[in-house]
C-alpha cells in the first residue's frame, strides 16, 4: 500500500473521486452516438410511413408469418411474462421503483437520479413517436393494447433499463443479462403479435440512443460513485474493542 495515501483524505465526492480517464471522458462521443440512435428511430418511423402509410414492410410481414406459424402454448407463456414485466404496474413503477431504491441504499444518488431521468424521457419518447407515426398493430394479436404500433415501448423500456443498469454497474454479467432480457423482449412483442418487427428495432435504438445521450453529463460523477463504492469494498471492517 502506497504511505503516501491516506484513505481518509481521498475525495469522497463522486465527480471528485472519478478516475482520471473518466474526468477526461469526452461527451461529444456518447451524444453523438446516443443521438445517431435516437434519430435513426425516428428515421425508420418515417421511412414505415411513407413507404406504406405504415402498412408492414417485407421484413415485417415475413417475420409475423414465420411467428403465426410456430406459435404455440408452451411459449405463450413466457412471452405473458415479459408482457406482464415490460409494462403495467410491474413495468411503468415496481421494477423501475426497486431499483431506484436499491440504488439508493448503495448509497448512488446520482445513479438513481440518471435512472429515474433516462426512464422518465424513454417513456415520454415513444408516446411522442406513436402519436406522430399513428402505425397501426398487427391484426393477429394475443392480448388486447391501446393505438400505436410503432416503436415498442415495452423494447423500449427493456433497452434504456438495460442500458442504464450496464453503466451504472459496469460488469460483464449485467451487460449479457440485459442483452437477453431486451431480446427476449423484442420477440416476447412480435410473438403477441402486439408489434411488428420493424417496431421493436425502433424501440431498441430509442432506448439505447437515450440511455447513452443522459450518461455523457452524467458520466464523472456515475463513475465516481463507482469508484468510491469500490473503496468502501476494500477498507477493512472496523474490529470491536476488546
Amino acid at each position: 500500500m502506497d504511505p503516501s495515501r491516506n484513505p481518509e483524505t481521498e475525495p469522497t465526492q463522486p465527480e471528485a473521486a472519478a478516475d482520471a480517464p473518466a474526468r477526461r471522458i469526452a461527451r461529444r462521443w456518447p451524444l453523438i452516438s446516443g443521438a445517431v440512435a435516437v434519430v435513426l428511430a425516428f428515421l425508420l418511423g418515417a421511412l414505415i410511413l411513407t413507404r406504406g402509410n405504415g402498412r408492414p414492410i417485407e421484413a415485417d410481414a415475413e417475420w409475423m408469418e414465420e411467428i403465426l406459424e410456430h406459435r404455440s402454448p408452451v411459449w405463450e407463456v413466457p412471452a405473458l411474462v415479459m408482457n406482464f414485466l415490460g409494462a403495467g404496474i410491474a413495468g411503468v413503477i415496481v421494477i423501475p421503483l426497486l431499483i431506484v431504491v436499491t440504488l439508493l441504499v448503495l448509497r448512488r444518488p446520482w445513479a438513481a437520479l440518471y435512472f429515474v431521468i433516462a426512464t422518465i424521457v424513454s417513456a415520454g419518447l415513444v408516446q411522442l413517436l406513436k402519436t406522430l407515426f399513428g402505425r397501426a398493430r398487427p391484426e393477429d394479436m394475443l392480448i388486447s393494447s391501446d393505438f400505436g404500433s410503432f416503436p415498442s415501448g415495452h423494447v423500449a423500456n427493456a433497452a434504456t433499463m438495460a442500458v442504464a443498469l450496464g453503466i451504472i454497474f459496469p460488469w460483464l454479467w449485467v451487460w449479457i443479462a440485459g442483452a437477453v432480457y431486451t431480446v427476449a423482449m423484442m420477440v416476447s412483442r412480435t410473438y403477441l403479435g402486439a408489434h411488428w418487427l420493424t417496431d421493436t428495432i425502433g424501440g431498441l435504438l430509442l432506448g439505447v440512443g437515450v440511455a447513452v445521450v443522459l450518461w455523457a453529463p452524467l458520466a464523472a460523477k456515475l463513475d465516481g460513485e463507482n469508484t468510491i463504492a469500490r473503496r468502501r469494498d476494500r477498507s477493512p471492517a472496523p474490529h470491536p474493542h476488546a
